[in-house]
C-alpha cells in the first residue's frame, strides 16, 4: 500500500469545512481490486465489508485512472522485479485477445471472428516467463500487426540488477498475424531480433514452442473477471482494469 500512496493524487481540500469523512486510500484500493477480480458491478460492492460504497469506489477509480495511477503502479512493480533479477529479457512474446463490448464505447469495433459483434482487443507483451511488460487496447477490428509498434514503444525503462534501465528485449516472438516486412525492419532498427512466424512456411505446431507463455498470461488475465467482458464505455477505464490485472500478475511473482 505504501507504493500506491506515493502515486495517488492528493485529496481535494474543503476550505469551507464540513462534509463526510473521506475514505482512506487503502480501503478504496481493496474495494477496486475486489471489483476487478470478482467481476461484480460497482453497485454490488459490499460496502459493509470494505467501507466505501460502490459510487465512492467508482469515483476514486475514475480519478486514479485519469491520473494514470495503474500504469505507474505496474511500472513500479516491474522495477522491483527487475532490481531482483526476476525479469528475463532474452525473449519476449506478443499476442492479443478479443473481449466482447456489451456497451460499445471508445476503442470498440465489429469483431470479424464473432459475427461482427462489437468488442475490444487487449494487446500484450510478456517477458520470457510470462510477466506482462506492456499492455494496450484497441477495437476488435484492428489488425494485430498495427499494435506491435505502440506496444513495443510502451515498454517502460525498467530497473536491472546491474547496469542501466532496460526496455528492449533481445528477441520478440509473434505469430503469423505480425508477419510483415515493415515490422521486421522496424524491429531491426531498434536492435531487436525478430522471430515472427511466416505465413505459409512455418507450421503451427512449431510456433508454440516459445509463444505459449503469452497464451498462459492471457489465461492469467482471465483471473481478473472484470475482463471477461468489457462493461466500460470509457476506454481509459477498460485499460485501467487491464493494467490492474497485469500488476496483480507481477505482484504475485514479487511475493512468491
Amino acid at each position: 500500500m505504501g507504493i500506491v500512496e506515493r502515486l495517488v493524487p492528493e485529496a481535494p481540500s474543503r476550505p469551507q469545512g464540513g462534509g463526510r469523512r473521506r475514505h482512506g486510500d487503502r480501503e478504496v484500493l481493496a474495494a477496486i481490486v475486489f471489483v476487478a477480480t470478482s467481476g461484480c458491478t460497482w453497485q454490488q460492492l459490499p460496502s459493509a465489508s470494505f467501507g466505501p460504497s460502490g459510487a465512492t469506489a467508482h469515483r476514486r477509480f475514475a480519478e486514479w485512472s485519469k491520473a494514470r495511477v495503474w500504469a505507474k503502479l505496474h511500472r513500479l512493480v516491474l522495477d522491483e522485479l527487475g532490481s531482483r533479477g526476476e525479469l528475463d529479457w532474452s525473449r519476449c512474446v506478443i499476442d492479443s485477445v478479443n473481449m466482447r463490448a456489451l456497451k460499445k464505447g471508445d476503442l470498440t469495433g465489429p469483431n470479424p471472428v464473432d459475427r461482427g459483434k462489437y468488442g475490444s482487443k487487449i494487446h500484450l507483451i510478456t517477458e520470457r516467463t510470462g510477466l506482462p511488460l506492456s499492455v494496450g487496447i484497441s477495437g476488435a477490428n484492428m489488425h494485430d500487426s498495427q499494435g506491435l509498434e505502440p506496444l513495443v514503444r510502451g515498454i517502460p525503462p525498467i530497473r536491472s540488477r546491474r547496469g542501466p534501465r532496460r526496455r528492449r528485449p533481445g528477441k520478440l516472438h509473434g505469430d503469423k498475424g505480425y508477419d510483415y516486412r515493415h515490422l521486421r525492419q522496424w524491429l531491426r532498427s531498434r536492435g531487436i531480433t525478430h522471430r515472427l512466424a511466416r505465413r505459409g512456411i512455418e507450421s503451427s505446431t512449431h510456433l508454440g514452442r516459445h509463444r505459449w507463455v503469452v497464451e498462459r498470461s492471457v489465461a492469467w488475465l482471465a483471473g481478473c473477471r472484470r475482463l471477461h467482458r468489457r462493461y466500460e464505455r470509457k476506454a481509459e477505464h477498460f485499460l485501467a482494469f487491464a493494467a490492474i490485472a497485469c500488476t496483480l500478475i507481477c505482484y504475485r511473482r514479487l511475493t512468491k
